[in-house]
């Protein structure tokens, strides 16, 4: 039966089928077929499915992201990050770099700031010479780094189904967020500089007052996320109080300090924020009654048994499920593969002796990564329909960056010091 649920899950899913309703309809089916489960259990995991402390914090982070682009906190940070990196050779490829590391700290969400920077960003870099592939591939692969520098709505997503501590994972993500910058700025200029993008503009680099006036500009934006990792890291909030703290903050700043955040601009993040929150719980829920079936079938134990006939050797196995989950993220939505693949791989990475903060944070960026692939990368379609540009000019202008990431995590997994390093030294106690 449970070969049946994945069959019609897969058939709804490539008939384009969304998400939330594909796991849903084949979750359901295998209820109405087993002898055994009353179809009321369905109901019963569908609706509990959401109910739990832990995912509140979601929709005040996807609040928070929709407040950014209407309080004029996103176009000091743009400022900001044009005024540090825009003399560059690929000057605006790397604002876009810089642009995603600063709003990983603020919007939790990889295709919300690929889909806003998309807007605002391509034409001006079609303008100066970047191909639109290279532009619109730039922004989409560095949206990534939404998902590691906290507050990264998978990170939650995932210690709420593992039970891993939340605040350790926002923590252990800063140190890869960084490196994810770093190499994505590295190839942005060698590839610039082998193109002649943004070589000829005679763009001076910035004085030191003015990156001091811009600072000033931008520090309440700025001030975001270390307010946010204080906050947790010494108990004045929880990561889930964290989302109702950074809603407060985000409407006091756009508001009172920088006063561009109106009534009807509200109206609109609000209405926003309730179809991405809508959305995402409705995966949820689903992502319940598949998560049920998983457990009740026994299919973690069969996994590992199969995966550990392999090999049992830690990295090995670890390399190997994160193949699967890599496979995984080309064909399914990043918030649905979080829920479903998270229990059926925990287990065995737990009885290997690995840290689940290392597999968690890895585990989903590759997840997100995905969404920045094709065939069904739900952040590539984002940003190329909004650019009306192909998937194909997409991929090989997206192509240098997704290897550079790819090296960059086989290294995070290679060296898990990397990524346990800061929770070692600040969550000891």
């Amino acid at each position: 039966m449970v070969l049946l649920m994945i069959v019609v899950f897969f058939i709804l899913l490539f008939a384009n089928i969304p998400v939330a309703f594909a796991i849903g309809i084949s979750s359901a089916v295998y209820f109405m077929v087993s002898p055994e489960l009353p179809n009321i259990l369905a109901m019963q995991r569908l609706a509990t499915g959401t109910q739990s402390f832990p995912l509140l914090a979601v929709p005040f982070f996807v609040l928070v992201g929709h407040i950014l682009n209407t309080s004029g906190i996103t176009a000091r940070l743009i400022k900001f990050s044009n005024l540090l990196t825009g003399h560059l050779v690929g000057g605006l490829a790397h604002v876009s770099i810089v642009l995603s590391t600063f709003m990983g700290g603020i919007s939790g969400s990889a295709t919300a700031d690929a889909a806003m920077q998309s807007r605002i960003l391509t034409t001006d870099m079609v303008k100066r010479g970047y191909s639109r592939g290279f532009s619109i591939g730039v922004i989409g692969i560095s949206s990534l780094i939404t998902s590691t520098i906290p507050p990264s709505i998978g990170l939650i997503l995932y210690g709420f189904i593992s039970g891993v501590s939340i605040s350790k994972l926002f923590i252990a993500g800063i140190i890869p967020g960084v490196l994810m910058c770093l190499t994505l700025m590295i190839t942005v200029y060698f590839v610039s500089k082998k193109r002649g993008y943004d070589q000829d503009i005679s763009l001076q680099k910035p004085s030191f007052q003015e990156i001091v006036k811009s600072f000033k500009e931008s520090i309440w934006a700025l001030l975001f996320p270390v307010i946010l990792l204080v906050g947790i890291r010494f108990g004045i909030f929880s990561a889930t109080e964290g989302g109702a703290v950074a809603v407060v903050y985000a409407l006091i700043v756009g508001k009172f300090i920088y006063k561009e955040l109106s009534w009807s601009n509200l109206k609109t993040a609000l209405n926003n924020a309730i179809s991405d929150t809508g959305m995402i719980m409705l995966i949820i829920a689903a992502a319940s009654m598949f998560g049920y079936v998983i457990a009740y079938e026994n299919l973690p134990r069969s996994a590992s048994e199969f995966i550990t006939g392999i090999t049992d050797h830690p990295t090995l196995l670890l390399l190997i499920i994160l193949i699967f989950v890599f496979m995984a993220g080309l064909f399914m939505e990043a918030t649905a593969n979080t829920l479903l693949l998270t229990p059926i791989f925990l287990p065995i990475i737990t009885q290997a002796g690995i840290d689940p903060v290392h597999f968690g944070l890895i585990m989903i960026v590759l997840i997100t990564l995905g969404g920045m692939t094709p065939p069904l990368g739900v952040t590539m379609f984002a940003v190329c329909s909004i650019t009306k540009t192909s998937v194909l000019e997409f991929t090989k202008g997206a192509a240098p960056f997704l290897i550079a990431v790819l090296i960059l995590i086989i290294m995070l997994a290679l060296f898990p010091q990397i990524v346990l390093f800061l929770p070692d030294l600040l969550m000891m106690n």
